[in-house]
């Protein structure tokens, strides 16, 4: 009984202590948290994110646009790669779109409220609201918080969720796997809240025809060019691939790897060509997938994405969705042809 009342007695002078100091307490900032997305209407902001999820670190520019409801736009570009895409939302639907091939793919989906998001500031701060197990410190500028997940990609298991004193923004995530070692890191360069719009920011068009000035149409490959095939480095316990063959098509060579066992899978692939129409490509049921070096297209036991100018396609009866992005995600090992 003495113990728990000297206890309390120096919780509450450690409270009068940081009270004096002006200090807020996590109870405190948690509330101003939950008036920030409350009085929110939308914002801009702009981030570098670094992934380690391959053979090798890469990093993208992220612009970020939102505006409430349920307005997204979510630019990606890896200078590296001199690759870009775009995820938008909008009263038509949700969008994936790649300007250098022309192409765009709409859905009936529930993103970006049906996982985590680390590059969406609403998203981040749900994370810490409704994570009973989070914990909290204080910097001489930051406010940190370290919570549980809810990505796509299971493997990254926790995140720490920088903000900044001052207002509250964001300044960085990092998203860890379960030996806390970091997967994902996305610093924020700019945020601006309460941002104003014009219309036509969000429409498909509009944003194709922009992104298209900044990264020109990719050009047609050449068919005498060897072509580089990949390989998946992760193979589910149960399956081998038994079968790699080559189909001649009017476009060129089309691969096609078969991987059979209790975990059956195929893998296609061809060189990326541009579409010559910009009308996207419906997708009744599904949703973008975040494979870390590009955002794919998941729909009917496949997944679909283009990465370094080829265009791959993978489909399974017997992987279940987690299992399917993993596949996708290892898809780096080459072979030329």
């Amino acid at each position: 009984m003495r113990k728990t009342f000297k206890m309390l007695i120096v919780g509450v002078v450690i409270m009068l202590v940081l009270a004096a100091c002006g200090e807020k307490t996590q109870e405190d900032i948690i509330e101003d948290l939950e008036k920030k997305l409350d009085g929110m209407t939308g914002y801009k902001a702009n981030a570098t994110m670094v992934l380690q999820t391959g053979n090798e670190p890469q990093q993208y520019d992220v612009e970020i646009w939102h505006q409430k409801e349920n307005y997204y736009r979510v630019a990606l570009k890896n200078e590296e790669k001199d690759q870009s895409q775009i995820i938008l939302r909008n009263d038509d639907g949700v969008f994936v779109l790649t300007p250098a091939l022309n192409k765009s793919f709409r859905f009936q989906s529930d993103w970006p409220n049906n996982n985590s998001q680390v590059y969406l500031y609403e998203s981040l701060i749900e994370d810490v609201l409704v994570d009973a197990e989070r914990t909290f410190n204080a910097s001489e500028e930051h406010y940190v918080f370290q919570t549980n997940t809810n990505y796509q990609n299971k493997n990254l298991n926790s995140q720490e969720i920088t903000l900044n004193k001052n207002d509250l923004s964001p300044a960085s995530v990092k998203i860890m796997d379960a030996d806390f070692e970091v997967l994902v890191q996305v610093d924020f360069t700019s945020f601006e809240m309460n941002s104003s719009f014009d219309e036509g920011d969000f429409g498909m068009d509009r944003n194709m025809t922009g992104a298209q000035m900044e990264v020109p149409t990719m050009a047609e490959p050449d068919s005498e060019e060897p072509m580089t095939v990949y390989f998946p480095m992760y193979e589910p316990q149960g399956s081998s691939l038994t079968e790699s063959e080559q189909v001649e098509t009017e476009d060129g060579s089309r691969y096609i790897l078969s991987y059979t066992g209790d975990k059956s899978y195929t893998l296609i692939q061809e060189k990326a060509r541009v579409v010559p129409a910009t009308t996207p490509m419906d997708v009744i049921e599904g949703d973008p997938v975040d494979l870390g070096f590009t955002v794919g297209v998941m729909s009917n036991d496949s997944i679909r994405w283009t990465y370094d100018g080829v265009d791959f396609f993978l489909a399974s009866e017997d992987l279940d969705e987690e299992e399917m992005m993993a596949v996708a995600r290892s898809v780096y090992g080459t072979q030329v042809k």
